[in-house]
């Protein structure tokens, strides 16, 4: 290792995305870098996520096994950390990379998981990190041996947090309407994220009343993005929903801004989250959240303190906890208050960063040293 706390780590990724992951990485990296650890990244392929990353880190975009492995044998890392990319253990064992492997399993399916972890192809991880409890418990399907060690995401408080009304830039879209509460959807519009039920709870609020408006933020890069364009025209949603395909990361506490100042909230019909991003972003800048009472959501959001949970796909009950909240200004402020709270205290970058720091030194060391050391929580 260089020195006591300078230390140089490659973190490798398939997809240079514009979703949590990365966010997360992006948290994390600056985080690091304050204390002494260089993070440089490597992906094989590019959804838009550069101009998260590009201006804190070094990223490698390529998909040549070759150049990949020149990387890993030229800047002689202290450790690896390999995110659900099955890959990437074979250009480890060819670069005869000999520090520690950390593996990040983020997939919430287990079909989908199943391939990263069912053989490492000769290598001996040190650790697997997954970031909530429900992760866990899906990982020790697949993984025996391997310490596997719970470290939430993070969110960078200095960047999402709470708006002053003074400090929102109303000039910019997306443009708060007048006498509306806005319910923001955030995210990729593909299946997993579930983007039929925002249909059918769009159809049911424009059926009942006229002063809400939805904010459907991303998705501008998604597979099913044209399918979903098709039934929003047929459906005549154009008019409560609003489409907001590309909004720059950077301009995500403004839009978060504008729906607490409308007294609204944010909105997810997602089937399956290894964590979720959004709803700490969501409750750390103020606004409650509204989403499914199914493992990880509910370690996140707790219910009736910093949002609502509704029953499992249910159309009606998730119309029904979001007029609990639009409905009732002081439940909101309540709620807006304590998601803050929440997210200071347990999802804040310093908190989580810190406790990835910590796992970070003791494995390197100990991988100098060459004794095991326990490496679970």
């Amino acid at each position: 290792m260089r020195g006591e706390t300078s230390m140089k780590i490659l973190v490798i990724w398939r997809l240079l995305t514009v979703g949590g992951v990365n966010a997360g990485w992006r948290n994390r990296a600056i985080y690091f870098k304050k204390h002494g650890i260089e993070t440089e990244f490597l992906y094989t392929t590019d959804h838009g996520g550069l101009h998260i990353m590009q201006d804190i880190a070094k990223v490698y975009l390529t998909k040549d096994n070759e150049e990949i492995i020149k990387i890993i044998k030229r800047n002689n890392y202290d450790a690896i950390i390999v995110i659900d990319t099955k890959d990437a253990y074979k250009w480890i064992r060819k670069a005869q990379f000999k520090g520690p492997i950390f593996i990040e399993a983020r997939t919430p399916e287990l079909i989908k998981l199943t391939p990263h972890l069912k053989s490492f192809k000769r290598i001996e991880p040190q650790v697997i990190i997954v970031p909530s409890n429900y992760q866990k418990r899906l990982v020790s399907i697949l993984v025996e041996d391997t310490p596997i060690n719970v470290i939430y995401n993070g969110v960078d408080t200095s960047f999402f947090h709470a708006l002053l009304p003074e400090e929102i830039d109303v000039t910019t879209a997306p443009i708060l309407p007048k006498n509306k509460k806005i319910i923001g959807w955030i995210g990729r519009v593909d299946k997993r994220k579930n983007w039929p039920m925002l249909i059918e709870v769009a159809k049911k609020i424009k059926s009942e009343r006229s002063d809400i408006e939805i904010w459907l933020i991303g998705g501008g890069q998604s597979v099913q993005r044209e399918e979903f364009a098709t039934v929003w025209k047929e459906e005549k949603l154009d008019d409560i929903i609003k489409w907001f395909p590309v909004i720059p990361y950077q301009q995500m506490p403004q839009v978060y801004a504008k729906i607490r100042l409308s007294g609204g909230c944010t909105l997810a019909t997602t089937k399956s989250e290894s964590f979720g991003n959004t709803f700490i972003e969501s409750m750390i800048c103020g606004v409650p959240v509204v989403a499914s009472n199914i493992m990880p959501i509910n370690e996140i959001v707790v219910h009736g303190e910093t949002g609502l949970l509704y029953r499992g796909q249910n159309v009606d009950d998730a119309v029904n906890q979001l007029y609990g909240i639009l409905d009732n200004p002081d439940l909101h402020q309540r709620m807006s208050k304590a998601a803050i709270q929440r997210v200071e205290e347990t999802f804040a970058i310093q908190v989580v960063a810190e406790q990835y720091l910590e796992l970070l030194k003791k494995v390197v060391t100990t991988d100098e040293k060459g004794d095991g050391g326990d490496l679970t929580q």
